[in-house]
């Protein structure tokens, strides 16, 4: 099969060399957003995050004319009624800097005063064809607690305040190459990068 081209709607390098590493050795070819300097932004508009990641899939698809993956994540917590959850990025107002955002949730947390301080990072990740056609969806969920204050460098978002199921640590205290293996966008990601695995595989065969 020759190499096929595969848009991930980010801008984010990280997130694009995360995708090149869990297909290394597939023949597909992975573009970022940076590569279409004009292309219209996709809003996210959904009330869900499968809704959100397909939105973002088949815009930049149609748009693009390419095979397009993205994907919506964000915090839930359950004393806070499953909040931010989508609004995840936006929970402080538009522009809100991490700190702000984190700053808002554990503020909210104290004025509940409750012991509950269950939570869950959720990943969705959409592959949608050039038609706009979703193709694949994949999902991965990482619970955990949040903690009192903000810990840890090594993230972004709410990484700081999160400490996952079995770890004593926050997102932000574990090292990448272990946050890499158990984060709800891991594995949501593992499981894209089966299924295109198997169109490769299929592409091979015809």
């Amino acid at each position: 099969m020759s190499t096929a081209g595969l848009l991930i709607a980010t801008r984010n390098r990280g997130k694009l060399q995360e995708l090149r590493d869990l297909l290394a050795g597939s023949p597909i070819e992975l573009w970022d957003l940076n590569s279409f300097p004009a292309i219209n932004p996709v809003a996210e508009t959904g009330s869900t995050f499968i809704e959100n990641a397909s939105l973002k899939a088949t815009g930049y698809a149609v748009q693009s004319g390419m095979m397009t993956l993205a994907d919506d994540s964000g915090l839930e917590v359950e004393a806070l009624d499953g909040s931010p959850g989508v609004l995840s990025a936006r929970y402080a107002g538009v522009g809100a800097s991490d700190q702000e955002r984190v700053d808002k949730l554990l503020t909210e947390l104290s004025h509940l005063n409750t012991g509950n301080r269950a939570a869950r990072f959720v990943s969705v990740v959409a592959v949608s064809d050039p038609s706009g056609t979703v193709l694949n969806v994949s999902s991965g969920v990482c619970k955990g607690i949040i903690v009192e204050a903000p810990r840890g460098t090594n993230g972004f978002g709410y990484d700081p305040i999160f400490a996952p199921e079995g770890f004593d640590t926050t997102f932000a205290e574990l090292s990448s190459e272990v946050k890499n293996v158990i984060s709800h966008r891991a594995r949501a990601f593992r499981g894209t990068a089966k299924f295109l695995r198997s169109l490769t595989l299929r592409g091979r065969a015809g």
